[in-house]
């Protein structure tokens, strides 16, 4: 869950050489580099490609700048905008992310996975209707109600992007690829199933079609009660958990598919006693079974060094006694 970011010094050092998060990310060296970072620090068993979700639409054509402290930026998207996505030459545009995969993959031992990425179609329409990240995702919210078949043009446009794009990465040298779902769970039940749930098994059955062995995480934050229905449904290989989710769940799904998760990053964050005992709970309750150990969300920015440090150690002596 951005294994590299503004919490490492040598990424940091990185990106002022880089001059801007869009230009660190369009040079495959240093894109390449900063994904390694954390691999060398911590000899994690594995290296998740460094890119960002909104590469997708700025390949469409839109306009993505970030705003240092502030976030993306993007122009909103208008209905009649929306025909006009370059989809064709859109995998050629994303062409610097699939680099640096490539030499990520070549830069590491084989016993080390390489993890591609890409956001869900929801979650990356919300940026594209809004311009930005909003509290609730109300202005993508109200254009599926009020727009629907203008919404759905937009949503099929970034199914069809994110499967090249994925098939694309496991070529490139991904082992495996992600579906990130940041707001999945601001969608109501129906809207779910429509906007989440049917645009991920497109985009599953799109990249096994390139990639038949390919392996799929899907992670749609927020999902709850839903996680069940998703996984059956988008036929994932494994599953992403954020830490609002119990673990008494996990461990049920867990009898259906491998997760992935589900560290609070405020524990993280606190550190001590207290990331001590979260680490534990997790372990005891799906250390037995198939599970990636990982963060249910993305590293703070402000995380010590010391506690991700603490962490890794702690997964590892029970990975070993187990």
């Amino acid at each position: 869950m951005r294994q590299a970011g503004r919490y490492l010094p040598e990424y940091r050092e990185v990106r002022a050489r880089a001059g801007s998060f869009l230009a660190l990310c369009d040079d495959p060296e240093l894109a390449a580099e900063v994904t390694l970072q954390p691999v060398r620090r911590f000899d994690l068993d594995a290296a998740i490609l460094f890119a960002d979700i909104l590469l997708v639409p700025r390949a469409l054509g839109r306009a993505v700048s970030f705003v240092d402290g502030d976030g993306p930026r993007l122009e909103p998207i208008r209905t009649e905008e929306i025909g006009r996505l370059r989809v064709d030459g859109a995998l050629d545009r994303l062409s610097p992310a699939l680099e640096a995969l490539g030499r990520v993959r070549a830069a590491l031992p084989m016993h080390k996975a390489v993890i591609g990425f890409c956001g869900a179609p929801w979650t990356v329409a919300t940026y594209m209707v809004a311009g930005m990240g909003t509290p609730d995702q109300l202005p993508a919210r109200l254009m599926a109600y009020r727009e629907p078949d203008a919404f759905r043009e937009l949503i099929d446009r970034l199914i069809d992007t994110s499967g090249a794009y994925l098939a694309a990465q496991l070529k490139a040298g991904a082992d495996v690829v992600q579906i990130f779902d940041t707001w999945a769970g601001v969608l109501a039940p129906e809207e779910f199933r429509t906007w989440c749930v049917e645009p991920t098994a497109r985009i599953v059955s799109a990249v096994r079609a390139a990639v038949p062995s390919a392996k799929i995480i899907g992670f749609p934050r927020g999902a709850g009660a839903s996680l069940r229905d998703y996984i059956e449904a988008t036929r994932v290989d494994a599953i992403g958990l954020d830490w609002t989710v119990p673990l008494s769940l996990a461990g049920e799904l867990q009898k259906v598919r491998p997760v992935q998760g589900n560290l609070d990053p405020a524990a993280l964050l606190a550190g001590g006693k207290t990331l001590d005992a979260a680490v534990d709970r997790i372990l005891a309750a799906l250390g037995r079974g198939p599970l990636v150990f990982n963060l249910g969300h993305g590293v703070l920015p402000e995380t010590p060094v010391a506690h991700v440090e603490r962490t890794v150690a702690r997964v590892r002596v029970y990975r070993g006694a187990a």
